[in-house]
């Protein structure tokens, strides 16, 4: 179901004496699904990236789907698990991952819808036992000189107590399917999708790795200047493309509580009462932030569309999956000077994508 969003949303809400007053104006609300809640675990990638894929299925195919993100997180665990233990321990293993490993997902085994899963509570997910379990076992095992194929169907058995056992097909809306025949009858393909980011230290035009630590994959990324990933951004928006966005929520100016990111000029007295002027953020100051460690990739979340203020800033409206937190119920709206500062990627559909772009090799 789409999550419906008042075109005009006027909030009053006090500090000390001072009457605080934003105002936003919906331009473009692009169909989506409802906000979920990620609850105690590390999986803001999944969360996003699969609510970018449902997106994806109501534009291709009008079709309204509720897709298994923890089907996502239980096959890159194991795939996690593959790389740690083949690099002897000395690789990334945490519950953090990023887009592009769900779209890989994607191309390896395709998508489940939620209601199919066996997960004892499907409504909560706390990781933090699980994760301790795997990475105890994975940590004693390459300290081992000979290891044998065992460790893979105990740690499987791991995975299916708390994850659910995946089915090897399932029945949906009176049809048969195996997971991969369903990411099709939905239009979903990994063919489809592109990962850019905006790095000056890096040749533009030109693909590398970024060297993030959720990247265990080695995922490369088209390297593009600032200006032109967020007019690209801009016009898959207006087209009715959603994006799937990694960046830093670190920032003393982003409240998922106010609804708000922003960065503002004067940072002394700034308290989320009202728009204020923000800083012009070049390629810069970004990669300086980037690089002092000041902007890092904590968090994964879904644009759906863009909205102005009062004062005509423009915001883009940010799907979050920290449940109905927040003064707009789980969405932010997120300043263009924020996206240009606090941006490390984002995954969107290689349609929108200009052909200079889609021919980098």
């Amino acid at each position: 179901m789409k999550y419906l969003l008042i075109s005009t949303i006027l909030i009053f809400s006090f500090f000390g004496n001072i009457q605080a007053q934003f105002e936003f104006t919906t331009i473009n609300d692009i169909s989506h699904t409802a906000i979920k809640n990620q609850c105690n675990t590390g999986t803001c990638w999944s969360f996003s990236t699969i609510s970018f894929l449902e997106s994806e299925a109501l534009r291709i195919k009008g079709k309204e789907v509720d897709l298994s993100e923890m089907f996502i997180v239980k096959n890159i665990y194991k795939d996690k698990a593959l790389n740690y233990v083949s690099r002897q321990g000395n690789a990334n293993f945490s519950d953090g991952s990023l887009a592009h490993d769900v779209i890989n997902v994607l191309e390896d085994y395709g998508v489940i819808p939620e209601d199919i899963t066996t997960i004892k509570d499907p409504d909560y997910h706390d990781h933090s036992e699980v994760y301790s379990l795997l990475k105890g076992m994975l940590s004693q095992l390459v300290k081992d000189r000979t290891i044998s194929e065992n460790w893979k169907k105990a740690y499987d058995k791991v995975l299916d107590v708390y994850f659910g056992e995946t089915p090897i097909s399932f029945d949906y809306e009176n049809k048969n399917y195996m997971a991969s025949q369903f990411a099709k009858e939905l239009g979903l393909s990994h063919k489809n999708y592109i990962s850019l980011t905006s790095f000056s230290h890096h040749p533009f035009y030109s693909k590398f790795i970024l060297a993030i630590p959720d990247n265990y994959s080695n995922g490369s990324y088209y390297n593009i200047p600032l200006d032109e990933m967020e007019k690209i951004v801009d016009d898959a928006l207006e087209k009715g493309y959603t994006i799937a966005w990694d960046g830093d929520v670190s920032e003393k100016f982003f409240s998922s509580e106010q609804g708000i990111a922003v960065i503002p000029e004067k940072e002394k007295g700034f308290n989320f009462q009202k728009p204020v002027e923000e800083k012009e953020i070049n390629e810069e100051m970004r990669m300086k932030a980037f690089q002092s460690h000041k902007t890092t990739d904590d968090h994964l979340m879904h644009i759906v569309g863009t909205a102005k203020d009062q004062k005509g800033n423009i915001y883009y409206i940010v799907k979050n999956s920290w449940g109905e937190k927040g003064i707009y119920k789980g969405y932010i709206y997120m300043s263009k000077a924020y996206f240009r500062y606090k941006t490390i990627s984002v995954l969107l559909h290689k349609d929108v994508i200009p052909e200079k772009v889609k021919e980098i090799e």
